[in-house]
């Protein structure tokens, strides 16, 4: 049987990566939408008064942002070229540092930009970016917008994952990668393609057959390694079979 593809990033995201993979070579497989996390909104978008500077480290940190500002008069950093350009989609000025937390660190602390800068991000955050920012002598605050919390997997995807087909699991963060595996072993041998090291780490140990690990942490990086994950997924096909 062929790959499965099992995307479990939260929606309207999971679906949009569905989609961006059908239109890759070889994404004519079949895929099962099972979010690992549930995103929440939480708290308000405090008084903007005083602030030269917003960051964003997640596109769903510049979704609940929208929904509870009508400010957009802010100039943002966005920790990458997806989450700029969400905030550049409701009319915002962004900058894309084009990476992870210490990217984004590394073009505020070059640009010499100055604070005060309010980090808009969820309960669980991969970095203390507001922390980091303060050590270095550049005032910021922070304010959570939204939960993540792990969400159980459909009937569908524990199918999969207790199969016999190779299945392509793309994990988009670390506690992503954790809630997913969050359970008994898979017996389907599993290809996971994992955005960042960390996020690989959270995987256990025999989980996957096979780890790949975006060359940088974004979609593109993703979609850049697509073709080795969708090629080892071919070779492990018939893996459970033979044993």
């Amino acid at each position: 049987m062929p790959p499965t593809v099992l995307i479990t990033r939260p929606e309207p995201y999971g679906a949009e990566f569905a989609a961006t993979l059908r239109a890759q070579p070889g994404g004519d497989l079949a895929m099962v939408l099972s979010p690992a996390l549930s995103i929440e909104g939480r708290g308000t978008v405090p008084d903007l008064t005083g602030y030269r500077w917003l960051i964003f480290t997640s596109r769903n940190g510049v979704r609940y942002f929208a929904a509870g500002s009508e400010r957009r008069d802010i100039p943002a950093y966005a920790v990458g070229d997806a989450t700029a350009d969400e905030a550049r989609s409701i009319g915002m000025d962004a900058i894309s540092c084009g990476g992870d937390a210490r990217d984004l660190l590394a073009r505020i602390e070059a640009d010499k930009a100055r604070g005060p800068m309010l980090h808009l991000r969820g309960a669980h955050a991969a970095a203390d970016i507001a922390g980091a920012l303060n050590d270095a002598g550049i005032v910021a605050g922070e304010a959570v917008l939204y939960t993540q919390q792990p969400a159980p997997l459909s009937d569908a995807a524990r199918a999969c994952l207790m199969g016999t087909a190779p299945v392509i699991v793309p994990v988009f963060s670390p506690r992503s990668a954790a809630a997913v595996f969050d359970g008994p072993a898979p017996a389907a041998p599993v290809v996971v393609l994992a955005i960042s090291a960390a996020a690989a780490a959270l995987v256990p140990e025999g989980a996957a057959h096979t780890m790949l690990v975006a060359d940088r942490p974004d979609t593109a990086g993703m979609l850049r390694v697509w073709p080795l994950a969708l090629a080892a997924a071919y070779r492990l096909e018939g893996t459970k079979r033979a044993q």
